[in-house]
């Protein structure tokens, strides 16, 4: 089962034939989404000066994809996740790593769930970002 980040439902909601016809391939073995990229979408919708319509081309999307939720498994994999991210990768010192944040290694918040979310429930993440 295939779970995608948000370029990649933004790019199949704007009709990118591309990336369209390369999902269709593999259509069998299950495509969804995660509510935080829903949560991203929405906000895109709110950037854009063209909302209504936006908004319509999300909405329909949105109504043809499953959409995993964000539950106590997936936030204990997140918890864990981010953890071992900063005691890997942060400041060795104490005092420092209390200030450092994932984003000082260039990961949101969001890339976290939608990575935890993929973790619990066993999926491969679809991304452009380099984040994965």
């Amino acid at each position: 089962m295939y779970l995608l980040d948000t370029n990649h439902c933004s790019r199949i909601i704007f009709g990118e034939t591309n990336i369209i016809r390369r999902l269709q391939e593999h259509i069998g073995l299950g495509v969804a989404t995660s509510v935080i990229v829903q949560g991203e979408l929405l906000y895109m919708v709110q950037k854009s000066s063209q909302q209504e319509a936006n908004l319509r081309f999300v909405r329909t999307f949105l109504q043809t994809i499953d959409l995993y939720p964000i539950n106590g498994g997936v936030a204990d994999v997140y918890g864990s996740l981010k953890g071992e991210i900063v005691k890997h990768f942060g400041p060795k010192d104490k005092a420092k790593r209390r200030k450092f944040t994932v984003q000082d290694l260039g990961f949101s918040d969001n890339d976290l769930w939608i990575a935890s979310t993929a973790l619990h429930y066993n999926l491969t993440v679809i991304s452009a970002d380099s984040d994965f």
